[in-house]
């Protein structure tokens, strides 16, 4: 099939459980043409076929087009393996923005919605150890999108593939300790970096807070202290890529 042109032109990519509900949220306003659902799920999806992707049927998840900036928020594809280069197939020049949270809280947060949802039933410090051959098990391989609890917190390998495929000022890189802190000086950096008009601040808000219930596991030091070790070598790659790192 002939391609079709692009008419997305920005992508909220990442990371799961980072404050990207909030920020697509936060840019619901007329400004910015977004997406029906928040996460479309086009670029992760295998069942498409890839050598001729059907760009109508993701075109179709959006509003006719009208001159603004459009977009959407899938944040699993920072982390699935081929989402990125597809997007880059589709639009070279995308807007990409990427909200990262300490992979340690981000970590224990996943576990908990896995585990409310009932995805998931095993202990998370069990999880976040052995329970990590259970990604050696799926398709693709070493990867899954539910037990990734540790393997989507590798923000420096992430960032690496994803700077690889765009250039540095097509991404915008936020913690999102900044989004819940400012959200008004978060938004209007990532207005101006999607060419959106500049709005008021907006009123602070918590979307997807963790479902409150009896969960089997608490996040112990020990379980902090390995997986600082895990994320230490790839803290230091995600320092030298965009500037700052966790713990």
């Amino acid at each position: 099939m002939a391609k079709v042109a692009p008419r997305v032109s920005f992508i909220i990519a990442g990371v799961q459980k980072g404050g990207t509900t909030a920020l697509f949220d936060y840019l619901a306003e007329p400004g910015v043409a977004l997406s029906t659902v928040k996460e479309v799920h086009f670029f992760d999806d295998e069942s498409q076929n890839w050598g001729a992707p059907d760009y109508d049927a993701y075109h179709a998840r959006f509003g006719p087009p009208d001159g603004r900036p459009c977009g959407e928020a899938t944040p699993i594809y920072v982390y699935w393996p081929g989402s990125l280069e597809r997007i880059a197939a589709y639009n070279p020049a995308m807007r990409l923005i990427v909200l990262l949270r300490d992979p340690v809280a981000r970590a224990w947060s996943h576990w908990k919605m896995e585990y409310a949802r009932g995805a998931e039933t095993e202990r998370f410090a069990w999880c976040i150890r052995e329970g990590r051959q259970r990604l050696f098990d799926a398709r693709p391989w070493g990867h899954h999108r539910e037990f990734s609890y540790v393997e989507r917190g590798f923000y420096g390998e992430q960032m690496a593939r994803l700077l690889a495929l765009f250039p540095r000022e097509q991404v915008l890189v936020l913690t999102s300790d900044a989004l819940r802190e400012d959200p008004g000086a978060a938004l209007a950096k990532v207005r101006a970096h999607i060419g959106a008009p500049i709005g008021p601040a907006p009123a602070r808000r918590e979307v997807h807070v963790g479902r409150q219930m009896d969960y089997p596991s608490e996040l112990t030091a020990e379980d902090v202290a390995f997986l600082r070790r895990i994320y230490a070598t790839d803290q230091a790659r995600l320092r030298d890529l965009v500037g700052f790192s966790f713990g």
